[in-house]
């Protein structure tokens, strides 16, 4: 397992599997750690898979300081990695919470980045969340599922503030498109996998400045995939396209029947589309 380390000293972990060239995956959560991502459904046979430890999650170690867990602070170990890794230019997959990691990157480092994957990504940092209207709209498509009574009343004590583990465990399904033996096990790796002192600051106060972000990106020259689930709610697709709005040229896929984690609903129709995307920006660097 290769480490580098941060610009603070702080140990930093990442995973390689496949070959050819490399796309720099950012693990959401947040903070979770990045074995969640498995090679994203088969991914490394398009492209050598690079996943981060963010600091404090799975292999990286955990830095002195925690307010740098925050996620305007760790853009410099994004891009530390990148330094590490000998690329002038890079192709960057993130994942949920990462989506915020990847355009504070992109937006302080524009020239180093070659192509930007944002998959079922937030975007705090250009100012768009999702709410609880959006998690509502997605759950209700999900009405004739045999779990959704018992898991939309625990979503309901999510969005009421009284919510016990057991609701929160209670919800996964609503993340998933099929609520499936694999996707059970991978819901179950959540807990453990995350470090939620370091999530709890990720988005601490002055983590972001959307309009300088949306400054900064809008002269990005370099092509966008927003690619979202049908079924989910973060982001819903409607607001994928706001999103997207904000960033020149950038394309939007809405993978059918698929919830939070697409690789995982369908994995051929999730490497089709990521790998097609990826062709199309192999410009000279």
């Amino acid at each position: 397992m290769p480490v580098l380390t941060a610009l603070d000293g702080t140990p930093l972990a990442y995973h390689v599997v496949g070959k050819g060239e490399p796309l720099l995956c950012l693990p959401g959560g947040p903070m979770r750690a990045s074995a969640y991502l498995g090679d994203l459904g088969g991914m490394a046979a398009h492209r050598q898979v690079i996943r981060l430890d963010l600091r404090g999650t799975g292999d990286s170690g955990v830095p002195a300081d925690p307010a740098t867990y925050r996620c305007d602070r760790q853009v410099d170990d994004v891009e530390t990695l990148r330094a590490h890794l000998g690329l002038d230019r890079v192709d960057v997959l993130a994942h949920s919470a990462a989506g915020d990691l990847a355009l504070l990157h992109a937006a302080r480092h524009p020239d180093r980045i070659r192509s930007l994957t944002l998959v079922t990504a937030r975007a705090r940092a250009l100012g768009i969340d999702f709410t609880e209207e959006h998690r509502r709209a997605a759950a209700a498509l999900r009405s004739a599922a045999p779990w959704f009574p018992a898991a939309y009343r625990s979503y309901e004590a999510v969005w009421a503030g009284t919510a016990t583990d057991a609701d929160w465990d209670a919800i996964a399904p609503f993340f998933y498109g099929r609520w499936d033996a694999a996707a059970q096990r991978h819901a179950a790796q959540e807990v453990p996998q995350t470090n939620e002192e370091a999530g709890e600051r990720y988005a601490a106060a002055g983590a972001f400045d959307p309009a300088a972000t949306r400054a900064a990106l809008a002269a990005l020259d370099a092509p966008v995939l927003l690619l979202v689930g049908a079924l989910d709610g973060g982001p819903l697709p409607r607001v994928a396209e706001e999103v997207a709005a904000l960033l020149p040229g950038a394309a939007l896929a809405v993978q059918p029947d698929a919830g939070h984690y697409p690789w995982l609903d369908d994995p051929e129709r999730f490497t089709g589309t990521v790998a097609a995307f990826l062709r199309t920006a192999q410009v000279p660097a």
